[in-house]
């Protein structure tokens, strides 16, 4: 059974504050991602972008603000159990004991309680989605699969429930640059056919620049203007200027007469 098209759904978080005991993560984030969007947040280590996601995905609660889902509260445990919600994790999270296709049905079976034709059918037509082989892949173990394999089955899973809001962590992580652009495309193409609001929480300057319809950069706690891949290109923020301008042959030289 093939699901529905999705309706995106819209995120809006209002003055999210978060400290651990006198460090301060996230100071005063206020955001609106659209619905249908492909929304990057982009960052370096510790600018506390894993934080943030934790936080809209409701496994961390902040010390002040709010995060609403189409107007709802992530509060509301009645109404948010009626916007499905998914997660790509950045190491894929797959169950090493269950197969390709048991690991994309779990949770139909678990917590959806659907019928197992049906869970077939959503099994097969999300694995053939992200490029796998229903033959040749549903019945692998994941340490028979490569690091690109793996997060093509993360994805998988989060289709199959048909979600309308999904995000992703680190996608592109531990890839080598020509499986990293195939992930990509994938999601943008996911996006694009389903369109389902995806939220990219990336370091990959590339994959950033690449799908994302607006992108916000993140450091020391606070995020910047949400802009457009070219908009963001053309920046003069210092901050984001040294992050997008990083890593250029000049900045391996050594000093061979320092002084």
């Amino acid at each position: 059974m093939k699901p529905p098209p999705n309706k995106g759904v819209e995120l809006q978080i209002h003055d999210l504050h978060r400290s651990f005991g006198h460090n301060s993560v996230l100071r005063g984030i206020s955001l609106t991602i659209p619905a249908g969007c492909v929304f990057v947040i982009m960052g370096s280590s510790g600018s506390g972008k894993s934080v943030l996601l934790r936080h809209m995905v409701g496994l961390e609660a902040p010390d002040q603000g709010t995060i609403l889902f189409d107007g709802v509260s992530i509060l509301d445990a009645q109404a948010m159990a009626q916007i499905e919600l998914a997660i790509v994790f950045q190491h894929g999270g797959l169950l090493h004991s269950l197969s390709v296709g048991e690991n994309i049905g779990l949770y139909l079976t678990e917590t959806l309680g659907l019928p197992p034709r049906e869970v077939n059918d959503r099994v097969n037509q999300a694995i053939e989605q992200v490029g796998l082989s229903v033959t040749q892949d549903k019945h692998k173990l994941p340490a028979d699969l490569s690091g690109g394999m793996k997060k093509r089955v993360a994805i998988a899973r989060a289709l199959a429930i048909n979600p309308g809001i999904l995000f992703y962590d680190e996608p592109t992580s531990e890839l080598d640059p020509i499986t990293a652009v195939t992930i990509g495309r994938q999601i943008r193409q996911l996006n694009q056919r389903h369109g389902t609001t995806s939220i990219v929480v990336t370091h990959d300057r590339d994959l950033a620049l690449g799908i994302g319809d607006q992108i916000a950069f993140m450091t020391q706690g606070t995020l910047s203007r949400p802009q457009s891949p070219a908009e963001l290109s053309q920046t003069t923020e210092l901050a984001v200027q040294d992050f997008l301008q990083a890593g250029t042959r000049e900045d391996y030289q050594i000093d061979s007469n320092p002084s």
